[in-house]
């Protein structure tokens, strides 16, 4: 049997130049975003609870009643 050869011949392109570009499915692009708010979301609750029982040990009940009020938004359901 004979082999076949395949040739390719370059011809250079002058028209404008057209860049594709994929989107990203709205499926993905929900997820990362969910994913990303509840890191956030735990990272900032951790913190604000390092803060207030910071200001536990030091006694500052100002500084407590303050990062209190912030840190009830992460509890309330």
């Amino acid at each position: 049997m004979k082999k076949e050869k395949v040739v390719y011949r370059f011809h250079p392109y002058k028209g404008k130049v057209l860049i594709a570009t994929r989107e990203i499915s709205f499926e993905i692009k929900l997820s990362s975003r969910l994913i990303l708010d509840e890191l956030c979301f735990n990272w900032n609750k951790r913190m604000l609870e390092e803060r207030m029982n910071q200001s536990i040990q030091k006694g500052n009940k100002d500084e407590f009643t303050s990062i209190r009020k912030e840190y009830l938004h992460y509890i309330w359901e």
